[in-house]
């Protein structure tokens, strides 16, 4: 299906308890007509449809209503209309109502299950009255507040499916249907021995208060895109054209306004500076503590903090277009996204609650076959239906996924997506582009050495004159240091920039270049001398030339602060760092040498980039940093592409990894953070397939109860939770 035909829907799904629920619902959205992909996410209970334009909403919350669960369209208004901090009070308030509820409801089964479980355990044998008693506390408890159970299993059961609430409905029916038998068929004290209340009670409260604990834990996994959001005011200060000013909510603030920031306030929204200057903290922006000067034709963006001084900015970027607006939108996706290893666990899952009853069945069936009591029977295969937990395999890849991409938000790493962390934690060859990425980006001219009666101003002039037709940091470059000598640019004529060469044009009737030295014919010797030793020097030279009159241009980019650094950290990761530079092989050496980089691939022209990477991709997952248009080939190229966050919308776009910060260290921190990822991940489905391997033959075989097998299932998807909450901790 053709992309530019597509288009993204996001459902709310409710009713999934398992892992098995979402491969249904996944299946059922898939056979849609016209749907392309579908990505169900146990974790925060929502689908991400790609699908023609043709597809209605309708069709596929049908789709999903026929598989037995209910669909309804993420509000995307709480996006587009509402400012960053409503949308997380929104959510905020959407969740403590959602726990206040299940609470509610687990404090009323406790209050009827540990009466009942005191009067069955100590009293024994009872009277009849006693035992009715019990049914009495026992009723409620399972078909009130273990309502969902039956209700989401009934509904299963009518589109020919299963899942855990089936287990756990049939497990907590069983007993409660055999004790009520019991009751009305057994008299006196022998009754007793026949009557197990307490057992359906105890499954029920058990697994209620671990699905409250487990989506109490889950609630913390979102806060981080609530910390994004909270980070926006409620209100700005827009004036009008008279200079009035008016406090106004966010989501009332248009592009255009023009909006006054005081000392200590937060900036509303991204704009544009037009009056004042100030010191504002973007360390939410790029993790720098130390407040940056603004003045007049500066950007600011929203969220940040305006530490002294006062400005006017002009509103630019509001509502959903917004930085933090982007960013928060960038974290929910990747946290909504599914890694590829999450594949055999739905596989898994889809077999699993069926594969479970039969073994149930199996064990009520053994256990009478070898002579053994219905009682002791059903005891067995009620404890079979409990024990059993799809919930862990389904929670052990998204739970990880949601803390681990939280947690790189706000360390300025931004993940796209569950397949680009996982390959971020398999990389083995990182590629870096010079300029911007291992270098500052901002170029300056170190060196004019001109030859012959050409002097240093007649030469700067005609590069900047051709210079000041381009674009390139270089040229601007140029273009500045002319400027520093107060020399003024020339008109120029038939100008022609060869890609990865230089530029040429005719300057007052003389034609010329500037560029790299293979663009001239011949060189005479002492100017190819003077080449070869600013280059040893680590600077990158160009050639120019005017007739038969020569300079040579030398220009120099700062490392970055910390790239010496970076480098030591990948490679004690052991990945191999590779410096990709359009530079000659001479200066490549000489800057790959400062910061103690071995591979080198220099002189490669922005077209064969991403042949370069492909090249290191036979030996491995090759990762490509870069952060300029250029680059953006590559990046897509590469198995995965890392973006600096001072490089452009095109980079960040292809990229699947986007460092927020200018700082090279932040590659090493994403690699680090996607094994940390991955390992929690791996650990997860570990112990949530050992979990089921040791304790559904261990029910079977009547080694545990069904009072100790709920408990065991619920405090299986409360471990997977709370472990891959650990990751929050990273650092």
């Amino acid at each position: 299906m053709s992309t530019q035909h597509q288009h993204e829907t996001q459902l709310d799904i409710q009713g999934m308890t398992c892992a098995s629920c979402v491969r249904r619902v996944e299946k059922a959205l898939a056979n849609t007509t016209g749907v392309d992909s579908v990505n169900v996410n146990f974790a925060n209970h929502r689908a991400v449809v790609v699908h023609s334009h043709d597809v209605a909403t309708d069709d596929l919350t049908k789709a999903v209503d026929r598989a037995g669960y209910t669909a309804k369209p993420v509000d995307h208004s709480m996006h587009e209309h509402h400012s960053a901090s409503e949308h997380a009070e929104h959510m905020r308030a959407e969740s403590e109502h959602e726990m206040r509820s299940m609470l509610a409801n687990v404090w009323l089964a406790a209050a009827l299950t540990i009466p009942l479980v005191i009067l069955s355990m100590a009293w024994h044998p009872r009277p009849e009255w006693a035992n009715w008693l019990l049914f009495a506390l026992a009723t409620p408890v399972t078909f009130w507040c273990g309502r969902q159970f039956f209700v989401l299993s009934a509904k299963a059961l009518r589109h020919g499916s299963t899942t855990m609430d089936t287990l756990v409905a049939m497990g907590a029916g069983a007993a409660w249907a055999y004790s009520t038998y019991a009751l009305l068929t057994q008299s006196g004290h022998a009754q007793s021995e026949h009557v197990y209340f307490e057992t359906g009670a105890v499954i029920v409260t058990l697994i209620l208060l671990g699905r409250y604990l487990e989506a109490r834990a889950k609630s913390h996994m979102s806060d981080s895109i609530r910390k994004l959001m909270n980070l926006a005011p409620k209100t700005a200060t827009v004036l009008d054209e008279q200079g009035g000013e008016s406090s106004v909510p966010l989501n009332a603030v248009k592009a255009g306004d023009r909006i006054r920031v005081r000392p200590g306030e937060t900036v509303a929204v991204d704009g544009e500076i037009v009056e004042g200057e100030s010191y504002v903290n973007e360390s939410m922006i790029t993790g720098e503590p130390i407040a940056v000067h603004k003045a007049t034709g500066d950007s600011v963006t929203g969220g940040t903090v305006n530490e002294r001084g006062s400005f006017v900015f002009r509103a630019e970027h509001v509502g959903s277009e917004t930085t933090l607006s982007q960013i928060a939108k960038m974290v929910e996706r990747a946290q909504g996204s599914k890694a590829p290893m999450q594949g055999l666990a739905d596989r898994v899952s889809s077999i699993f609650v069926p594969l479970v009853i039969v073994v149930a069945v199996a064990t009520l069936i053994g256990y009478l076959a070898t002579g053994h009591s219905f009682d002791a029977a059903v005891l067995p295969a009620v404890a079979v239906l409990v024990v059993a937990c799809p919930c862990a395999l389904g929670l052990a890849t998204p739970t990880a996924l949601m803390v681990g991409t939280g947690r790189g938000s706000e360390l300025g790493v931004l993940v796209k997506d569950g397949k680009s962390l996982e390959t971020a934690g398999s990389v083995r060859t990182v590629l870096l582009d010079k300029t911007g990425t291992l270098t500052q980006g901002k170029p300056s001219v170190t060196d004019v050495r001109p030859f012959g009666a050409w002097s240093e101003e007649d030469a700067l002039t005609f590069a900047a004159s051709l210079e000041a037709q381009s674009e390139h940091p270089i040229a601007r470059a140029v273009v500045a240091a002319s400027k520093e000598r107060n020399l003024a640019v020339a008109e120029v004529a038939n100008f022609e920039a060869e890609q990865g060469q230089g530029v040429r044009g005719t300057v007052e009737s003389q034609e010329g270049f500037v560029g790299k030295p293979g663009m001239a014919k011949s060189v005479p010797d002492e100017v190819q001398q003077t080449i070869a030793d600013l280059e040893e020097e680590g600077k990158t030279v160009f050639l120019v030339a005017k007739g038969d009159q020569y300079a040579v241009l030398a220009v120099a980019d700062t490392l970055g602060e910390h790239s010496r650094e970076a480098i030591d950290e990948l490679q004690s990761l052991q990945i191999r760092p590779v410096m990709v530079t359009g530079d000659n092989r001479a200066t490549a050496e000489a800057i790959a040498k400062k910061v103690g980089i071995e591979a080198i691939e220099a002189q490669v022209l922005p077209a064969d980039k991403a042949a370069i990477v492909q090249r290191y991709q036979k030996d491995g997952m090759a990762a490509m940093v870069g952060d300029g248009i250029n680059d953006a080939p590559a990046l897509a190229q590469a198995d995965l592409g890392i973006a600096m966050g001072t490089g452009t919308d095109v980079a960040m776009e292809t990229a699947g990894v986007t460092l927020l910060k200018s700082d090279l260290r932040g590659v090493a921190q994403a690699i680090r953070l996607a094994r940390a990822t991955l390992s929690t991940i791996r650990g997860n489905l570990f112990w949530a397939f050992a979990y089921n391997v040791v304790m559904v033959p261990l029910a079977a075989i009547g080694v545990m109860s069904p009072m100790i097998a709920a408990g065991a299932m619920a405090l299986s998807s409360i471990s997977v939770v709370l472990n891959s909450l650990r990751l929050r901790r990273f650092a």
